[in-house]
């Protein structure tokens, strides 16, 4: 049975993140997607809903509240995961790839990540069954800055790193310039490659591979190691740890 948490209507994509499942914007693109109904009828992105009494199921599931405690404050957990290569940053997946659901079950609640990583980089992922916080964090008007750590499989001078941090467009739109430093030079199997450091404040799909790709240079691999002043430290690949009370007041200021 669904917990009552509003007789009021609410509009769909709002209750969505409310209950921890994702950001009110990539909500409505999985409405757009027909990948939700209410009643089981489709829905549409802007349709309110009356939480306790419609039905509303997502990519199969039925989407309810997050659970309360006894004294009627919901239940929020944050958690940082450093996720390896190979894991796809979904809770589910039509290919049956692994996911990070797989890494996080053991957490105790359901949580859901903040934004993604690609299949192939690792690192830096924050989980939480706080929606409100999650589409905070994923708004393009918060400019919370992103850390990247790449090896690209080529010797960069200080003038090719710069030209990496230039504008692109991606998608029809143009990035904003991006920070780039190098961090060292090294070697991936026996051939020269760079260390390059990207501070985003912004996240466009596949941006760093797509910018790297644009000036003709491959990466070895990728991984986000901060993300504002939250910073993934020495967690292991495929663990996770809950936030301290610092990080967590952290994220909810800015």
């Amino acid at each position: 049975m669904i917990n009552k948490i509003n007789m009021e209507e609410i509009r769909l994509q709002k209750y969505i993140s409310e209950c921890g499942i994702m950001s009110r914007r990539a909500a409505e693109a999985e409405i757009l997607r027909g990948a939700v109904t209410v009643n089981g009828l489709p829905a549409e992105v802007g349709q309110k809903i009356r939480p306790g009494e419609d039905e509303v199921i997502l990519n199969g599931r039925k989407v309810v509240p997050i659970s309360r405690n006894p004294v009627g404050t919901d239940a929020k957990t944050y958690i940082m995961l450093n996720k390896p290569v190979g894991y796809v940053t979904t809770m589910s997946d039509e290919k049956e790839r692994p996911t990070v659901k797989d890494l996080i079950k053991d957490a105790g609640v359901r949580l859901y990540p903040v934004g993604r990583l690609d299949m192939y980089s690792d690192g830096l992922l924050l989980c939480t069954n706080d929606g409100d916080l999650t589409n905070r964090l994923t708004h393009p008007s918060h400019d919370v800055a992103k850390m990247y750590r790449a090896v690209i499989t080529a010797t960069l001078s200080d003038e090719d790193i710069a030209k990496l941090g230039e504008s692109i467009e991606i998608d029809g739109y143009m990035t904003r310039p991006v920070e780039t430093a190098r961090e060292s030079y090294t070697t991936v199997h026996g051939k020269a490659a760079t260390v390059v450091i990207f501070t985003l404040r912004e996240g466009r799909n596949r941006q760093i591979r797509r910018m790297c790709a644009h000036h003709g240079y491959k990466l070895a691999s990728l991984t986000r190691f901060r993300m504002g002043e939250i910073e993934l430290g020495d967690l292991p690949h495929g663990k996770w740890r809950h936030l301290t009370e610092d990080e967590i007041a952290y994220l909810k200021q800015i």
